[in-house]
């Protein structure tokens, strides 16, 4: 099996299906006259974010690889790459996206860089390459156990871009509701809700491929209205640099004005929005 091979085809076929259904979008826009310039330049800060994400992936990726070949060597066990280790490979990645995300939003020093995602007031197939340009790291991180327990680095390289790939196609107000789908695979419906800023759906939906995590962990809810896309404080810009770096300034702020060491890990790793008892 050549999972490089697989891995690119993978990426490829997701990427061929974002693309369609981008055009569709745009397409739909122009007929409905709702593609404004605002539009562009929103898309347009979307794709931007790849600039600083895409340089540090080449080498959070290489030292991805280098660590989980390191973890391989020193485990006296592995877990040969065949079908049903690829699948398992791709459910325990799943799982270990649903926390991965979960945490991101959950500790505020990881929020600034996962917060890039959510910022834009727009949903659609573009807002899906929108990303922090030290995402990677914690992903990184997280998927050091798949290497302990004996996976191949390739098998958990392939494992990680098949949940990130499965993805793309989420990212759209065009497709509706899946029906019996929507209660074990993440779907558009689900996903739009994660990107609401609304009070009833921030913080759920946190599945990459599977959505049952959700149920099973209490953080899911179903799509009712609308949602109102974006962070949930005033934030709509569509300057490159203000999106890639948007949630920093305030954490500095938030440091500086820290009164103590507890108070700084505080600020750093408690819920966004947390503020010491004085």
């Amino acid at each position: 099996m050549n999972l490089a091979e697989l891995t690119a085809r993978v990426d490829e076929i997701f990427l061929l299906i974002g693309g369609a259904i981008l055009v569709i979008e745009i397409a739909e826009m122009l007929f409905k006259g709702s593609f404004r310039t605002k539009t562009l330049l929103e898309m347009l800060a979307s794709a931007s974010t790849q600039i600083p994400s895409i340089l540090v992936e080449a080498f959070i990726l290489t030292g991805a690889f280098g660590l989980y070949w390191i973890i391989a060597y020193w485990v006296p066990w592995d877990v040969p790459v065949t079908w049903w280790s690829l699948l398992l490979a791709v459910l325990l990645a799943d799982i270990t996206y649903y926390w991965e995300h979960r945490i991101a939003h959950e500790v505020r020093l990881l929020w600034t860089q996962h917060a890039v995602h959510h910022s834009s007031r727009d949903l659609n197939m573009v807002t899906g390459i929108r990303f922090g340009p030290l995402e990677g790291v914690w992903s990184l991180v997280t998927h050091v156990p798949l290497a302990l327990l004996g996976f191949a680095p390739e098998l958990i390289l392939f494992s990680i871009i098949a949940v990130l790939a499965y993805q793309t196609w989420l990212h759209t107000e065009l497709i509706g509701k899946l029906g019996l789908l929507e209660r074990v695979l993440n779907t558009p419906s689900h996903h739009r809700v994660h990107h609401g800023s609304d009070e009833k759906y921030v913080d759920k939906n946190y599945g990459g491929i599977l959505i049952v995590w959700d149920r099973i962990w209490g953080t899911f809810q179903v799509e009712e209205e609308t949602p109102r896309y974006g962070l949930k404080r005033d934030f709509d810009s569509q300057n490159p640099i203000r999106v890639w770096f948007s949630e920093l300034p305030e954490l500095a702020r938030d440091l500086g004005r820290a009164q103590s060491f507890r108070e700084a890990l505080g600020y750093l790793f408690r819920r966004p929005g947390w503020t010491p008892r004085r």
